[in-house]
């Protein structure tokens, strides 16, 4: 079992902010790669295989500016290999990789793909029940990955996996410009088409929060559509109102449910999606969401929307008292992303009042963070062997009954014959 030892966050944006100054991608990594110099043994560092992998800001990043995306993975590369490792490369992982290498790391780390069994005296596969789903939300993506009660209809939405000896055929899939801090540009797109006031409501954010934001900067990002010449003013002020069920209609109406041709196989944006099946651990922004709402503990799904509700009724003022230390950008975001939750679990995949309770939000499993990093590194080191583990198995009872009566015997008839030896 592999166990995490040491986690660093690197500070600052992803390396896909520094399109405009590769190098400082790189520089944004030292403060952690000095950290982890010091965890791990000088003797061991140059065997200690490095791999970097990068997600959905850079998939983004690659649609505008390809060659500014490949600079930035130079640069990280030429800053990891200053560093006494074995560095196997930087690259930009698909969205299904990263779907997939989530469901790894999860069942991994909860021993679900395989157990020594006492009474068999042999590596088991555990129940299919304890195989859980994965859903994962990131800022520029989401995934969802789990295995479905049937066959899966479509091929292309598949990932197979031989593991310890067993076949397992998944359902992964990664919907880019659906993550979280791309569902609020879009929400705030939507909130300016509709009106070419300077003043402008937004029910997401709290009473009495005020934000500026120029339109012109929402046309930078791929993930949002240009807003109009003639729609809005140059800048706009955003205006709290505090409103949680108008919040989740906006939220609702980013997403493109008329794409799908029979509903009870498709998630949104007309990709195939088998209803969901068995408990599902949610992690990433899922989870630093609910915890600050003090929402981790499995509750029906009635008492969840009750308290986002609740939470999103509060002014600006109220929040800056009760939370003093908690970051402006994250402390007006919460009513909106716990709406977005919502909005993306019930109405985007699917889950309903009878499966909420399946979701457990939490961030670590056995003593290690959860994430695709665990998986996409097993996976890249072949970690996890495609055959189940060989157990040195022992003799059965007869046989060690007889092997040590023939030891006995044979050294009672040496002594016998040293007595005899030594008599004559």
């Amino acid at each position: 079992m592999v166990s995490q030892m040491f986690s660093c966050h690197v500070k600052g944006p992803g390396i896909s902010s520094y399109a405009e100054n590769p190098s400082k991608a790189g520089a944004s990594l030292r403060d952690c790669l000095n950290a982890a110099m010091g965890v791990i043994p000088p003797h061991r560092q140059q065997e200690s295989p490095v791999y970097l992998g990068a997600t959905a800001g850079m998939r983004l990043l690659r649609m505008q500016n390809e060659l500014a995306a490949t600079q930035i993975l130079e640069a990280v590369s030429q800053t990891i290999r200053k560093y006494p490792v074995s560095f196997q490369g930087a690259r930009i992982i698909s969205g299904k990789e990263e779907g997939a290498f989530g469901w790894i790391t999860i069942n991994y780390l909860l021993n679900s793909f395989t157990q020594y069994s006492a009474k068999e005296r042999d590596w088991i596969r555990p129940p299919s029940a304890n195989i859980l789903g994965a859903l994962d939300l990131g800022g520029a993506s989401t995934q969802i990955s789990f295995i479905p009660a049937g066959l899966i209809a479509d091929p292309s939405e598949a990932v197979q996996f031989r593991l310890y000896g067993f076949d397992y055929n998944i359902y992964s899939h990664s919907y880019l410009c659906y993550g979280q801090n791309q569902a609020f540009q879009r929400v705030i797109r939507l909130i300016l088409s509709g009106s070419p006031s300077v003043e402008v409501a937004h029910p997401c954010y709290p009473k009495g929060y005020e934000e500026e934001v120029q339109a012109a900067s929402l046309s930078d990002n791929p993930c949002v559509k240009p807003l109009p010449a003639t729609t809005s003013p140059s800048n706009v002020t955003l205006v709290g109102k505090g409103n949680s069920s108008l919040c989740r209609e906006k939220f609702k109406a980013i997403f493109n449910f008329s794409g799908c041709r029979d509903p009870s196989s498709c998630g949104f944006e007309g990709i195939y999606q088998p209803r969901v099946n068995g408990k599902f651990l949610a992690f990433s922004a899922y989870y630093y969401t609910f915890r600050f709402l003090n929402l981790t503990v499995t509750s029906p799904l009635a008492t969840v929307e009750r308290a986002i509700q609740v939470f999103c009724a509060r002014t600006w003022e109220d929040l800056n008292t009760s939370y003093p230390h908690e970051k402006p950008f994250h402390l007006k975001n919460y009513c909106a992303s716990a709406n977005y939750i919502l909005t993306l679990l019930l109405d985007g995949y699917g889950f309903r009042n009878d499966t909420w309770q399946n979701i457990a939000f939490q961030m670590q499993a056995a003593n290690s963070d959860i994430g695709w990093t665990l998986g996409y590194m097993l996976n890249l080191t072949n970690m996890i062997p495609a055959e189940a583990p060989q157990l040195l198995k022992g003799h059965e009872e007869a046989f060690w009954i007889a092997s040590i009566f023939f030891l006995v015997a044979t050294l009672a008839l040496c002594l016998l014959a040293l007595v005899l030896h030594a008599l004559l």
